[in-house]
């Protein structure tokens, strides 16, 4: 079986994994040094966020040179170090790839400011822009160039412009960079913004004209020609953010992308109903082109999960981020805990954000001066950004930090949950194992168990079953031989609410 297809996969954001010097942001060398807490979590491979040189307008999204490290997170040579060493604990190494967008200190673009190489990005020249699209980070997706006399578009922040994937020389550039990773040992890219390459001008007035536009799928399937050539099972992950599920499949096809990150899921509020037909949609989606779901909780751009549900509402959306909002990070912790077990005995592969096997939560309180994330600016201070979700994860022996954590972080760190058998770093950890173990865990079918409308539960093989108590009262385990594990005590036997329990099925 292909490795990717049922993976557990960790995600590192570099900045905030893990300082290696004591400069307060986290480097290639503090990654090194805790691949050994990665490889005994349970995980199969890592994914980094952009390692890049970059003036970090954006976290890192804004690439100033694609063929290099940010020498804040180290060098070339650490990060050839990193793939051999990972590779030798057995994880494979994806890194993002950003083809949407550059830095404005790229070299490309500054030679598009001086004259030469325009025809890279989107110009338009005139005194006003040429159509009314938005920033996907609030206010027009148009700035002028630094000598007034034309404009550029940029659907994210201004130092991000879009590059003109109808120009050869653009294709040609990123199959380069594919090829330049791929030699050193890269084991697949997630690709940022995956669905907005390809822009239709014609449409100025349509709602997403940059966005899933059918031009793009020929990009990929290029780009899958290029992986191919390179032995042991190299992979692409898709970011889409697309309402249509039929849509979303296209990329999935196999002469493209071989999966995709799904965000209906990640937004989805813990409610049986809503989790029942969400699991129904994206098994269904993804069956006509034979490509395994994804199933993520939390990730570098949304609200950390144990915030989430310990709300009146569960749910994510990034119309109506909920900072502020009255937490039980209790309830969120225990819902947590179960649905970690959830996403992981569903079929197909499963993301790991960093901190969310500790318990995090998103840190609402950041000081305002301190927030880094362009969002806040440019939604003129009305929505406080993706900081809250970045904050550097506590190992126990750390100084400071980039962006402050709170104080109580230190009973979650790494060393003070070590040897905790009840902690959430015990639990991921028997989580992730056991899945390792159940051979029926992992890519596969799953057959539906009804017990009753507050429950979802589901069978995988022939004596594996899953069992999730989203109901007001405790219920009965159904008949098996045995309980493996659960996400909370039971109650005389039976599961109370908000718990998971993985069962030997009787046969």
């Amino acid at each position: 079986m292909n490795w990717w297809r049922g993976a557990a996969i960790y995600q590192v954001y570099p900045r905030s994994f893990a300082d290696g010097n004591g400069d307060g942001v986290g480097d290639l060398a503090g990654l090194r040094q805790k691949l050994p807490h990665l490889a005994e979590l349970g995980v199969d491979a890592i994914w980094l966020s952009p390692w890049y040189p970059s003036p970090m307008a954006d976290g890192g999204y804004d690439v100033a040179d694609y063929r290099d490290i940010e020498p804040v997170f180290g060098t070339l040579v650490e990060a050839e170090k990193l793939i051999g060493e990972a590779h030798a604990v057995g994880l494979r190494v994806i890194i993002d790839i950003v083809p949407n967008h550059c830095s404005d200190r790229h070299p490309w673009f500054q030679e598009a400011l001086a004259g030469r190489g325009r025809d890279r990005f989107w110009f338009h020249e005139g005194d006003e822009p040429p159509n009314d699209w938005r920033s996907r980070f609030g206010g027009p997706a148009w700035s002028r160039t630094p000598d007034g006399k034309s404009w550029y578009l940029h659907l994210y922040s201004p130092e991000q412009p879009d590059l003109n994937w109808t120009n050869p020389e653009v294709r040609a550039e990123f199959e380069s960079i594919l090829r330049f990773w791929l030699d050193r040992g890269i084991d697949g890219f997630r690709i940022d913004v995956a669905d907005g390459l390809v822009k239709d001008f014609s449409r100025p007035d349509a709602e997403t004209p940059y966005s899933d536009q059918d031009g793009v799928h020929e990009i990929y399937r290029s780009w899958r020609r290029v992986l191919d050539e390179y032995p042991d099972d190299r992979v692409f992950v898709g970011e889409m953010w697309l309402p249509d599920p039929a849509r979303f499949a296209l990329y999935l096809r196999q002469d493209e992308l071989h999966s995709a990150f799904n965000f209906d899921f990640l937004c989805c509020p813990w409610d049986p109903t809503e989790l029942r037909r969400v699991i129904d949609a994206t098994l269904a989606a993804h069956a006509p082109v034979g490509a395994p779901p994804t199933w993520v909780l939390s990730n570098h751009d949304v609200t950390r999960h144990v915030s989430r549900m310990g709300r009146a509402d569960t749910s994510f959306d990034f119309g109506r981020r909920q900072h502020l909002t009255p937490t039980d990070l209790e309830l969120g912790a225990k819902r947590a805990r179960a649905a970690i077990m959830l996403t992981t005995a569903l079929p197909g592969c499963v993301y790991v954000y960093q901190g969310e096997e500790l318990g995090l939560e998103e840190v609402d309180d950041l000081p305002d001066e301190l927030r880094e994330d362009p969002v806040w600016e440019r939604s003129g201070h009305t929505d406080r950004g993706r900081d809250g979700c970045r904050v550097p994860i506590p190992w126990g022996d750390d100084g400071a930090t980039w962006l402050p954590r709170p104080a109580h972080w230190g009973s979650l760190s790494v060393a003070a949950q070590t040897g905790d058998p009840d902690s959430m770093l015990a639990h991921y950890r028997n989580v992730l194992g056991l899945r390792h173990a159940e051979r029926a865990l992992g890519d596969g079918p799953m057959e539906w168990l009804d017990l009753g409308p507050g429950v979802v539960a589901f069978a995988r093989g022939d004596d594996f079953a899953c069992v999730l108590n989203l109901s007001a009262e405790p219920v009965a385990l159904p008949e098996h031989d045995g309980v493996l594990l659960t996400s909370g005590p039971l109650a005389d036997g039976a599961l109370p609410p908000d718990t998971a329990a993985w069962l030997r099925r009787t046969r």
